[in-house]
């Protein structure tokens, strides 16, 4: 008689086994240091180093990277935490990581303003838009800090500690009924682009990053960590390979054809600007079939990732949060220089190039102090464990102090 007790579909509830590894795919880590690269170059107006990045061959860009790589590392990390520490130990979690985000905005939209007051460019007062938080101060740091005010390029981080604070009821629905969990983030998805909805901000009333739409791919990465043993085969399948490779260069033809006129004009009017605030279901498309390529292209152990650019790029993205303040710095800076400076192609080279080194040297030594305070609370706790042991046979005295 067969045990109806072994299967191998998951129970409703079940621990995914993704939450059982200790390990850590490089992969993750990888991606989200380059869309980290990626998201400094574009944040560069005019910048001929954003050639290097996505957005020029297709239509999404390391946006929609960043977002699913999060739901994906707060699905690692939120789950492994819950099934160590219980929900309320997740929560906690979940609650402080969103307090940090939240508190690194605060500290970042200050420090974008003293940078813009520093150079004493109007232009860049504009371009920040910062200029409101120095004529209307009080009224700007209190709309900052419910998240309605965000200076230019940190309209991300914002949506972040939405996700971050609300993470743990989606944990809980996912592990129950993650299809019908993905449903219903693809619906709201759906009825923000039928009805338009939105969060108020302030003062435009827009948050670049609406996070009623951009919930989906945080939302989609989380799904994939418990439900991907499922779809893996038809991931990984053949014709998905094939659908997505055609997408892509679809997409490629359609994105160059803006400046070289591959296409017909009547054909890029009708599909761009790309709503990029609500994320474009075309914008949508096009990451997923880049992550079913990228999946074929790069397998787990695959040699490559340890190549020291690559090296490089897992380092910044085991950092993301301070390295990704850091480029929104830079980036500001960088446009101080262009704009009253200079605005050659050798000038943006050698800031692209500038940049991303600072972001990988900066990241490093947050590695090397991690490791190094990692060592030391090891070290408290190996001596812990070692002083109530040694006090009873008599080796220290009662302050701790050998006494041989």
């Amino acid at each position: 008689m067969l045990d109806r007790t072994h299967t191998s579909k998951r129970l409703i509830g079940e621990t995914p086994p993704e939450f059982r590894s200790t390990g850590r795919d490089p992969r993750i880590d990888v991606c989200r240091g380059i869309a980290l690269w990626w998201i400094f170059l574009d944040h560069i107006p005019n910048n001929v180093g954003s050639w290097l990045t996505l957005r020029n061959y297709g239509f999404c860009d390391a946006a929609e990277i960043f977002m699913f790589i999060s739901g994906v590392t707060c699905a690692l990390a939120y789950g492994r935490a819950r099934q160590r520490d219980g929900w309320s130990g997740m929560i906690g979690r979940s609650l402080r990581r969103g307090w940090d985000i939240y508190a690194a905005f605060l500290l970042l939209t200050l420090a974008c303003a003293i940078l813009v007051h520093l150079t004493g460019s109007d232009r860049l007062a504009d371009e920040g838009n910062t200029r409101v938080l120095f004529e209307r101060p009080g009224a700007t740091l209190a709309h900052a800090a419910i998240l309605q005010y965000r200076p230019v390029n940190t309209d991300v981080l914002p949506v972040f500690v939405i996700c971050h604070v609300l993470f743990a009821p989606l944990l809980w629905l996912l592990l129950r009924a993650p299809n019908m969990t993905l449903g219903l983030s693809l619906l709201l998805y759906a009825l923000v682009h039928v009805f338009g909805w939105s969060v108020p901000a302030w003062p435009d009333g827009v948050w670049f990053f609406n996070p009623l739409a951009w919930q989906l791919p945080v939302v989609l990465g989380a799904w994939y960590v418990i439900e991907g043993k499922r779809i893996r085969g038809w991931v990984m399948s053949r014709p998905a390979l094939i659908l997505s490779a055609l997408y892509l260069a679809f997409s490629l033809v359609l994105a160059l054809g803006q400046d070289i006129k591959l296409v017909p004009p009547i054909l890029t009017d009708l599909l761009f600007p790309l709503d990029k605030s609500n994320l474009s279901p075309l914008r949508l498309l096009h990451f997923l079939a880049l992550a079913i390529v990228a999946l074929w292209l790069v397998p787990e152990g695959w040699r490559g990732l340890s190549t020291p650019i690559l090296r490089s790029a897992r380092c910044c993205g085991e950092n993301s949060l301070p390295i990704y303040c850091l480029g929104v710095l830079l980036a500001l800076v960088s446009q101080y220089d262009l704009f009253d400076i200079s605005n050659r192609l050798s000038l943006q080279i050698v800031l692209s190039l500038a940049g991303v080194l600072v972001m990988i040297l900066v990241a490093t030594l947050l590695n090397v102090l991690s490791t190094k305070r990692k060592q030391q609370v090891d070290v408290d706790a190996v001596v812990h464990d070692l002083i109530p042991r040694a006090s009873h046979h008599g080796i220290l005295d009662s302050h701790g102090a050998h006494i041989l």
